[in-house]
C-alpha cells in the first residue's frame, strides 16, 4: 500500500442562506415601517393641569410673585412655579438678594388663611402636577418647609422652597423662595 498524495477535497460554501436571512430581515424591516406610516400613531400632548379636589384654590394671577420675574429668568419651563393659593397676602418687599449678579435668587413673604399643612400640601399638589419634584421636608430650624426642584430650559436645576414661619389667629406667615442652583442635587 502506498499512500500518493491526493489533491484536498474540495468544498464550496454557499452565501444563499446568510443572504436569505438579510433578505427575510429587509422585508419584515419593511413591513412594520409601513404598519407604522399607516397607522400614524401620534402623542398628543395637552396643557390642562388637573384640579386638586379638597384643597386650596390658586390666586388666579401670581401678581404678587411678579417681581421675581426678570428678562430671561426664570426661562419658560419655571414660571409656572409662580403660583400662590387663594386669601394671600404679600407681608413685606420681594428679595432680590443677587440684584441679578450670579445665581438668581429671589424671595417674598406671605400671609395665608390657611393651616401649615394646607398650604404645604397645596404646594406639593400644584407643583407635583407640574413636574416639580419634592426632595426635602422640614428645615434645619425645625420650621415646617417643603423644598421642590425642576431642571430648567436653561440647563440649571432651579429650587422652590415653601417655609412656614409661624401661625396666629387662623393666618399662616410664610416665605415663598425661588432659586437657580448651579450644581445637582
Amino acid at each position: 500500500m502506498s499512500n500518493r498524495p491526493q489533491a484536498p477535497l474540495t468544498t464550496t460554501t454557499s452565501i444563499w442562506p446568510a443572504a436569505a436571512v438579510l433578505g427575510i430581515a429587509v422585508v419584515m424591516l419593511a413591513v412594520f415601517m409601513l404598519i407604522n406610516l399607516v397607522s400614524n400613531q401620534t402623542v398628543t400632548t395637552t396643557t390642562t393641569l388637573p384640579v386638586v379636589v379638597g384643597g386650596l384654590q390658586s390666586e388666579p394671577s401670581g401678581a404678587l410673585l411678579g417681581s421675581c420675574r426678570q428678562p430671561g429668568t426664570p426661562p419658560s419651563n419655571i414660571v409656572g412655579a409662580f403660583l400662590l393659593p387663594e386669601n394671600t397676602r404679600a407681608n413685606g418687599a420681594f428679595h432680590l438678594p443677587n440684584g441679578g449678579a450670579g445665581d438668581f435668587d429671589c424671595y417674598r413673604s406671605f400671609i395665608t388663611k390657611a393651616k401649615p399643612s394646607q398650604l404645604l400640601g397645596y404646594y406639593a399638589s400644584q407643583l407635583g402636577v407640574r413636574g416639580w419634584n419634592l426632595f426635602s421636608q422640614g428645615s434645619s430650624t425645625g420650621s415646617p418647609q417643603d423644598l421642590f426642584q425642576k431642571a430648567g430650559s436653561d440647563t440649571f436645576y432651579w429650587i422652590v422652597g415653601v417655609t412656614v414661619d409661624s401661625t396666629k389667629q387662623g393666618e399662616t406667615f410664610w416665605t415663598y423662595r425661588i432659586y437657580q442652583n448651579s450644581e445637582t442635587i
